[in-house]
C-alpha cells in the first residue's frame, strides 16, 4: 500500500509506549473471527495525517459531516484499492473522525473506539477501517454512510435528508436492536450513548450503530455493573443509572425504549423550546401510550390523523415495557429483537395488501 499505508494488527497500535494497556490486549486474541463475533488480531489500516488530510481536502469546513465534544468528521474520498486519498470523483467516500488536539476524554474514548469497532463485526455496527496516530493526531476512519445520522431525518425540519417511512423506522429500530443484542448477549457489553445521532443509515436505510467512546465491558448475568461516573446524554438515562451509577444492560433497555419513541413521535427525548411539561419526551408520551390515546403522539409527518395500525399499537406496548420505571419489568433486548421482528412482518403484511 505504499509507506504511508500499512495494515496492523491492533495489538501493535503504539503498544511499546503504553497507548493500549496490556490487560486489553486479551480481547483481541480470544475468538476467531465471524460475521456476527469478534475478530481476532483485526487488521485495521495504519493512515498517516499527510494522505488523510489529503482525502478530506485538508479538512475544510465543505467536509464536514458533523462534530461533537471531542472531534469533528469529515467526508474524505480513498481509493478503493491502495486507500491512497483520490478526487471525489475517482475515490470511495469514506469519514475520518479528528480528535480535538487538547482533548483528553477524547484520547480515553479515542482508544475505547478501537478497542470495541477495532475488534467486532456485525451488520449493525459501522466498520471501523483505520486510524492514525502520528505526533498529536488522533484520528479514525470509519466506512462512509451516505444517509447520515438518524437524528436529521426525526428532528430538522428543514433538513434536505427525506423523513423516513413507518416501514424503514421499524426496521431502523430492529436493526439497532440486533446491534445491541449483540453487545449485551455475546460480547458482554454496554454501548452507554445509544441515541439517534449515533445511528447511521446507509443507501437503503440499514442502521449502523455508531461512536463506542463510552462503551464499556458488562455483565447480563450480574445484577448491577457499579460505574463512578454517570456518562451519556441527557434524556436517555435510565432513572437508576441517575440515581446511583449502577450500569446494567437493562438501562440500555430504557434507552432504546427512549429511541423507538422518538421514532414513534419525530420529536427529541429533550427539547428545551416545548412547554416545561412537554419537554421531557418520555414524562409526556407516556400516558399516551394506550389504544385510546396513541393517536395524540404520532408523528403527523408520518402518519394521517386517523392512521391507527397494528404495528403502531404493538410499538406502543413494546416501548412502554422498554422505558418501565422497574428495571427487571423491561425486556432484554433479544426479546425486543423477537418483538420488533414481528411488528415488522406486520408492516410487510400491510404493504403487501395495498
Amino acid at each position: 500500500m505504499g509507506s504511508c499505508i500499512s495494515t496492523v494488527s491492533n495489538a501493535e497500535i503504539d503498544l511499546h509506549r503504553g497507548v493500549i494497556p496490556e490487560t486489553d490486549l486479551h480481547r483481541v486474541t480470544s475468538h476467531p473471527r465471524t460475521q456476527g463475533g469478534i475478530i481476532e488480531a483485526a487488521n485495521l489500516v495504519c493512515f498517516c495525517f499527510s494522505e488523510l488530510a489529503a482525502a478530506t481536502g485538508h479538512f475544510i469546513n465543505e467536509n464536514v459531516l458533523g462534530s461533537g465534544e471531542f472531534g469533528v468528521v469529515y467526508k474524505g474520498w480513498v481509493d478503493e484499492h491502495s486507500l491512497k486519498a483520490t478526487s471525489p470523483e475517482m475515490g470511495m467516500p469514506i469519514a475520518v473522525k479528528k480528535l480535538r488536539d487538547d482533548s483528553c476524554q477524547g484520547q480515553q474514548e479515542w482508544l475505547t473506539e478501537i478497542k470495541y469497532l477495532g475488534h467486532l463485526c456485525h451488520p449493525n455496527l459501522v466498520k471501523l477501517m483505520g486510524y492514525c496516530i502520528e505526533d498529536k493526531n488522533r484520528l479514525l476512519v470509519y466506512e462512509f454512510m451516505p444517509n447520515s445520522s438518524l437524528d436529521r431525518h426525526l428532528f430538522e425540519r428543514h433538513s434536505p435528508v427525506q423523513t423516513i417511512t413507518w416501514h424503514h423506522r421499524i426496521k431502523v429500530a430492529l436493526n439497532v436492536a440486533k446491534a445491541l443484542a449483540f453487545l449485551h448477549h455475546e460480547v458482554d457489553a454496554i454501548h452507554r450513548d445509544v441515541k439517534p445521532s449515533n445511528i447511521l443509515l446507509d443507501a437503503n436505510y440499514n442502521a449502523k450503530l455508531s461512536d463506542f467512546g463510552l462503551a464499556k465491558d458488562g455483565s447480563v448475568n450480574s445484577r448491577t455493573h457499579v460505574t463512578t461516573r454517570v456518562l451519556g446524554t441527557e434524556g436517555y438515562y435510565a432513572p437508576e443509572y441517575m440515581e446511583s451509577g449502577h450500569l446494567t444492560t437493562k438501562c440500555e433497555v430504557y434507552s432504546f425504549g427512549v429511541v423507538l419513541l422518538e421514532l414513534l413521535c419525530g420529536r427529541p427525548a429533550i427539547d428545551i423550546n416545548r412547554p416545561y411539561k412537554e419537554a421531557n419526551l418520555v414524562q409526556w408520551a407516556r400516558p399516551s401510550l394506550s389504544p385510546r390515546k396513541i393517536f395524540r403522539i404520532l408523528d403527523a409527518r408520518c402518519f394521517s390523523p386517523f392512521f391507527l395500525s397494528e404495528s403502531v399499537l404493538k410499538t406502543a406496548e413494546l416501548i412502554s415495557l422498554c422505558v418501565s420505571s422497574k428495571p427487571m419489568s423491561r425486556p432484554t433486548m433479544r426479546e425486543v429483537v423477537e418483538a420488533l421482528g414481528k411488528i415488522q412482518e406486520l408492516n410487510r403484511n400491510v404493504i403487501s395488501r395495498a
